[in-house]
C-alpha cells in the first residue's frame, strides 16, 4: 500500500492539466547547439520566414551565439537595455533565416502574470526557449499567464523548440531545478511546463558524460520516461510521437534493463513513441 501511495504522490506532482500530444501544435526539444538541420524543421513548422516568433532567454544571465554575439537579459528597462535587446533581435533573425524575432524577457513573475508582457505570444507561431537553468524558467512562469499563453501557441498549431534548459523546462520533471546548487533532484524544484507529461529530459548526454544520470531520477520516480540527447541532436515531436534528427545519439529510459544496462540508445531517422515506450521505425 505504501509502494502504491509513493507512486501516485509521484505522479499526482508532476502531472499537468494541459498535454501537447493532444495539441496541434509540435515540440523541438534540442541538446544545447541548434544545428541548421533544428532550425529548418522550427521554421518550416512555424510557417516560415514571414511567420512570428518569439525567443524567451530569461534561464540565463549570458547567452553568447555562434558567431560570438553576446546578449545579457536585463530587466532594468535603460536605454542601454533596450539597445541590447534590440541587437540581439536581429542576430536571432539572422539565426533563424526569419523575418523578425522578438525577445520576451522578464524575471518578475507579477510581469510574466501580465497581459501586456504576453502580448507577442498571443500571436506567435514559432516561440524557442534558450539555454541557461530550467530551475529560473520554473521559479519564473510556472502558473502565469505567460505558461498558458505558450500553451495556446501549440493549441493553434504552433511550435515550441527549446535548447538545454529550454529542453528540460518541456518536460513534466526537471532535473537541475535549482539556479543556487548544481543538484540533479532538487526538492521542490522538480515541476516542469508539463508539455511532455510524464517525461525528464537531459541534454549534454555524451559531452558532460551524464549517460547514467536519469538512472538516479527513475530510481526515486519509475513513472517517468527518460530521454537523454547529444549536444546536436533534436527531437520534433508530433502529437505522442518524436523523431531524431541531427548529429549523434539518444538515450532512452524506461527504469528497464536492456543488454546489461538501464537506457538504450537511438540513432538520428528513428521514430519513437513516447506513449507505447517504443520505437516506431
Amino acid at each position: 500500500m505504501k509502494i502504491i501511495c509513493l507512486l501516485l504522490c509521484s505522479l499526482s506532482v508532476f502531472s499537468q492539466s494541459f498535454n501537447s500530444t493532444s495539441s496541434k501544435g509540435h515540440l523541438i526539444v534540442n541538446g544545447g547547439e541548434i544545428t541548421p538541420e533544428a532550425i529548418e524543421r522550427f521554421v518550416s513548422l512555424a510557417g516560415g520566414v514571414d511567420a512570428s516568433y518569439v525567443y524567451v532567454p530569461s534561464a540565463s544571465t549570458s547567452i553568447r551565439l555562434d558567431n560570438g554575439f553576446i546578449y545579457e537579459p536585463l530587466d532594468n528597462g535603460s536605454d542601454s537595455a533596450k539597445n541590447q535587446k534590440a541587437k540581439f533581435e536581429i542576430e536571432l533573425a539572422k539565426l533563424f533565416g526569419v523575418k523578425k524575432v522578438i525577445v520576451l524577457h522578464t524575471t518578475d513573475r507579477k510581469i510574466a502574470d501580465s497581459k501586456e508582457f504576453n502580448k507577442p505570444l498571443v500571436s506567435a507561431n514559432g516561440v524557442w526557449l534558450g539555454p541557461g537553468n530550467a530551475g529560473r524558467y520554473a521559479i519564473t512562469f510556472l502558473g502565469t499567464l505567460f505558461t498558458k499563453e505558450l500553451e495556446n501557441v501549440l493549441m493553434r498549431g504552433g511550435v515550441i523548440g527549446g535548447s538545454s534548459a529550454g529542453a528540460i523546462i518541456q518536460g513534466s520533471y526537471i532535473v537541475r531545478g535549482r539556479p543556487d546548487k548544481p543538484l540533479l533532484m532538487a526538492k521542490g524544484h522538480e515541476k516542469g511546463f508539463g508539455f511532455l507529461q510524464n517525461v525528464v529530459i537531459n541534454p549534454h548526454l555524451t559531452s558532460a558524460k551524464r549517460d547514467t544520470e536519469l538512472v538516479n531520477v527513475l530510481e526515486q520516480y519509475p513513472t517517468l520516461l527518460g530521454i537523454a540527447i547529444d549536444d546536436q541532436i533534436s527531437l520534433v515531436f508530433s502529437g505522442d510521437t518524436f523523431e531524431i534528427i541531427g548529429k549523434g545519439i539518444a538515450a532512452i529510459y524506461d527504469n528497464e534493463q536492456h543488454n546489461g544496462k538501464w537506457w538504450y540508445v537511438l540513432k538520428p531517422g528513428i521514430q519513437f513513441d513516447i506513449k507505447r515506450r517504443a520505437v516506431i521505425k
